[in-house]
Order: C-alpha cells, then structure tokens, then sequence
C-alpha cells in the first residue's frame, strides 16, 4: 500500500532530518555559523520551539518521501539523487532570497556553506527513505 510506504517514509525522513540537523548545524557548523551569520535573527537554544521544529523535519521528511513515491523507485542511490537535487534547489533558492531580502549573510561564504550542507542532509535522507520505503511490503 502506497499511503503505509509515504507514511513510514516520511517519519523516517523526518527522524534523520532532525538527527541530521543536530549534527551538521548544531555541532559541525555551530561555531562557524554563529561567526558568519547574523544572530539576531536566532532563539537562544533554552527558547527554542521543540514542537515546531519537530513538524517542520517531518514536513520535510514527507516532501522526500512524496517525490521518492511518485518516482516509483525505492533504491537507495535514486534516493539519495533526488534527495541532493531537491535540497540543492531548495537551499539554493532559499540562501539566496534571505541573502538578497535580508542581513542574515554578510557575505556569500555562509550562502555557499549552507547550501552544501543541505544538499548533503536532504541526500543522505533522501536515500533513508527510500530504503526504508522499499522495505514496507507493497
């Protein structure tokens, strides 16, 4: 049944999009970002909104998980090649309107940085999902 494989797909996603994000922003780029970005624009971590965050990771996880089903494929390479090419467009799209519309990058060194770090998120999700559609029984 297709809804079971996007509905496993999805929580999947959004389980590693938040591990993910954990890693390569909250640790890996921590002290990198907080030096080229501008910071008034964040919560302290104490007044961070966990519920939101946690749907906002889901939604993402379902996007992926929507477009790996609707490519009718469940392998892991064709995962992680739709999951890179989405998260490339989308940060892409998104770094440089905050980076045209607002003073949240001072330069393109942390437009750049973000868009990598991304693409290589929404990729190794991208390939999560779809392993693990592919092992929901159809």
């Amino acid at each position: 049944m297709k809804t079971k494989r996007i509905l496993f797909g999805g929580i999947a996603g959004g389980v590693i999009f938040f591990l993910l994000g954990w890693l390569i922003y909250g640790m890996l780029l921590m002290d990198f970002m907080a030096v080229n970005t501008n910071q008034g624009l964040s919560k302290p971590m104490d007044e961070m909104i966990w519920w939101a965050m946690i749907l906002s990771n889901l939604a993402s996880g379902f996007l992926l998980s929507f477009v790996i089903n609707w490519s009718s494929t469940t392998a892991v390479m064709s995962g992680i090649k739709f999951g890179g090419v989405i998260g490339f467009l989308f940060a892409f799209g998104i770094d440089f309107s905050f980076y045209s519309m607002t003073i949240m990058y001072p330069d393109l060194t942390p437009v750049f940085v973000d868009i990598i770090s991304y693409t290589v998120m929404t990729a190794v999700t991208g390939g999560v999902v779809a392993w693990v559609m592919g092992m929901v029984k159809k």
